[in-house]
């Protein structure tokens, strides 16, 4: 990452508030209305498809339902065709456990994918531990719920700590260290905060400041003049939703060259259509290959399927619904005809340096079922493609 780009950023534009895609939305709607297949092998999934990381889970859904579609059409998987079924919890932990309930109660669902949330995973990975059903590729990065006794958890994305350690590296290494961190006053904000302090102290950096901010949003403004006041070089974004929005688009306000940078979770794909041209200069991490860039098999796949749904915008979250769900299907292919939750679950830990087409998959390097520590760093472009 080369520091005159970093810094390089452009005055900020008008923001207004971040609208989901009402296409999307009607996607959703229809989806969920398929009929019925008693042959179907379900996949289920609680997640947020409102609230404020609503972007999130619909543009993941978007992405698994190519996969489906695409799969499908191949002949499903044994002859058998997929489903994947999503139950919107808003961000509510609370409303997750019961989602999750509901959805380990019903023996048609073989799998969990793609569930959404670090207190939302805290909350239901306990359940399914006791269950016993497999839940692959949730849409959290805490190292926190990376644990060895975890067995039925299988995570796919590198952790937060690994995108934070990469971020404090590039920023010091171009010799900014007046850092102040941003972080969403929850336990994902919290845990990513802990792991910026680490960082700063390996690099023997100490940081400006360290300021909360609500998940509504309420204190934005007492959050934007706190790092403000500490003068830094740069802000870290452990922030997530609506809330980054809001938050880049006051600090561009009152500082237009501020520059910033964030993890991989910190930005919607509305957020970054919102903040429009003020996003050239920001900083992200990526987990996955660019959606944008087809010079990777598996990018290339899933730009077909998403063509298929006559979806002709490419993101990282349905790059990361489609990659999880072609995943999944592979392990239910090596499950063998009768496919249950436990052979779900030994195909997932059986598999060893699996090349996807770019993006490769190893669960036998840790005891705790992480698929992949691959972390790529880019900048925002005025258009809001990240340039790597």
């Amino acid at each position: 990452m080369k520091r005159r780009v970093f810094l390089a950023t452009a005055p900020a534009a008008a923001v207004g508030s971040t609208f989901l895609s009402s296409a999307l939305f009607s996607h959703v709607r229809a989806q969920n209305k398929d009929s019925d297949d008693s042959s179907a092998l379900t996949i289920g999934s609680t997640s947020a498809l409102s609230g404020p990381l609503g972007s999130f889970g619909l543009n993941m859904k978007l992405g698994a339902d190519a996969a489906v579609k695409q799969i499908n059409a191949k002949g499903g998987v044994h002859g058998r065709p997929l489903r994947f079924e999503v139950a919107d919890d808003a961000y509510v932990p609370a409303r997750s456990v019961e989602n999750a309930k509901k959805l380990i109660a019903n023996n048609n669902v073989v799998a969990l994918m793609g569930c959404l949330g670090t207190a939302n995973n805290a909350a239901i990975t306990p359940m399914v531990e006791t269950a016993g059903i497999p839940h692959l590729a949730p849409l959290t990065g805490a190292s926190s719920l990376r644990k060895g006794e975890y067995q039925s958890v299988f995570h796919l994305r590198a952790s937060y700590t690994d995108e934070i350690n990469r971020l404090v590296q590039s920023l010091v290494a171009m010799g900014i260290r007046d850092l102040v961190m941003i972080y969403l006053d929850n336990p994902y904000g919290k845990e990513i905060a802990q792991d910026a302090m680490r960082a700063l102290e390996l690099a023997n950096v100490k940081a400006n400041a360290m300021v909360p901010l609500a998940v509504d949003g309420s204190n934005m403004q007492k959050a934007i003049s706190d790092a403000l006041a500490a003068k830094p070089s740069a802000v870290l974004l452990g922030t997530a939703g609506a809330a980054t929005t809001g938050l880049v688009a006051g600090l561009k306000k009152a500082s237009p060259m501020m520059a910033i940078a964030g993890v991989s979770a910190a930005f919607t794909q509305d957020g970054l259509k919102s903040l429009g041209a003020s996003v050239q200069g920001i900083a992200i991490t990526h987990v996955y290959p660019d959606a944008l860039q087809a010079k990777h098999l598996i990018v290339r796949d899933y730009q077909l399927a998403m063509r298929a749904m006559n979806q002709s915008e490419f993101t990282t979250g349905s790059l990361e619904g489609y990659i999880s769900t072609r995943l999944m299907a592979e392990a239910m292919q090596r499950a063998g005809r009768n496919v249950t939750r436990e052979r779900v679950k030994q195909a997932l830990a059986s598999i060893r340096n699996y090349d996807m087409g770019g993006f490769t998959v190893n669960y036998g390097s840790t005891n705790a079922h992480v698929g992949s520590k691959f972390v790529g760093l880019g900048i925002m472009s005025s258009d809001g493609k990240l340039k790597t």
